[in-house]
């Protein structure tokens, strides 16, 4: 009897096993293509949406421009509100994700995700990319109006990346923080009603609009604890061409991703309690 050599199909099945990492990203991409689908059926969110931002730019801040009573260290107040403004844009585009969620549950897709072998963390990694996505029709919008109402932005190749970089983080980071009130309310009327409390204290609590130096010591400290405060001064520093960070680009960042990190994990844990 010819003696056979050992098998080595073990050892091959083990080398062609995906990658852990690259195998949750796909999974997550996946997601985030069908989520983003959804658009082709309906533009028209996408310019209600631009309606907002440019309301604030072209009211609230050609006044506020003109009255000149918030101290911005000498930077123009329009050029100061726009990142501001597109930070609040993403926010509005994210926070009320929740009820597309609530949405799936009611018509029955959730059920599907859930019974898939796709785990829960590429599922609720998929919707925040494509909340992404959806944020960077906002980014656009912003950037044009600002550039047309004669604020000073940026051109530069990486700071434009960076600036695309911060507004799909800071949509991942509340469009997920969303997920998780969704699934704890579990209906629309009640995330409608907790969605609108919960959006303009984040915004206002924030640099966005006016400096932290002249808010009381108690609100400062609560917009240094916001995490929308270092999506803005990261924009800040990335959307203008004389723009610069307060707290540094790189703890900005480090804020965002941690707390977007920290929340997907939440996330992923509750998301099955919605179909409950």
């Amino acid at each position: 009897m010819n003696d056979l050599p050992p098998s080595d199909s073990a050892d091959s099945r083990r080398t062609q096993a995906p990658n852990p990492l690259v195998d949750l990203l796909y999974k997550s991409l996946v997601i985030a293509e069908m989520d983003v689908r959804k658009l082709r059926h309906d533009f028209t969110e996408l310019l209600t949406r631009a309606i907002q931002p440019m309301l604030w730019l072209l009211l609230f801040g050609e006044v506020m421009a003109r009255s000149r009573t918030i101290p911005t260290g000498g930077m123009d107040y329009l050029d100061f509100l726009a990142p501001g403004i597109l930070a609040q844009s993403v926010l509005f585009v994210a926070i009320f994700y929740g009820i597309d969620v609530i949405w799936e549950r009611d018509m029955g897709v959730l059920y599907k995700l859930l019974a898939s072998p796709t785990p829960r963390t590429a599922l609720v990694l998929g919707k925040a990319l494509a909340v992404g996505a959806r944020a960077l029709s906002q980014l656009l919008v912003v950037f044009v109006l600002s550039a047309l109402l004669g604020v000073n932005v940026s051109h530069d190749p990486l700071a434009l990346l960076g600036l695309v970089a911060v507004a799909w983080i800071g949509a991942a980071l509340f469009s997920t923080f969303s997920l998780i009130i969704a699934c704890i309310v579990k209906t629309r009327e009640r995330f409608m009603g907790i969605g609108q409390v919960l959006t303009m204290p984040l915004f206002f609590a924030s640099n966005a609009i006016y400096p932290i130096a002249m808010m009381p010591a108690w609100l400062q400290a609560v917009a240094h604890a916001n995490p929308l405060s270092y999506q803005v001064d990261a924009l800040r520093a990335l959307m203008l061409a004389d723009g610069h960070s307060s707290f540094g680009l790189g703890l900005d960042f480090a804020v965002l991703l941690t707390v977007t990190a920290l929340l997907i994990a939440v996330a992923a844990r509750m998301y099955p309690r919605l179909a409950i």
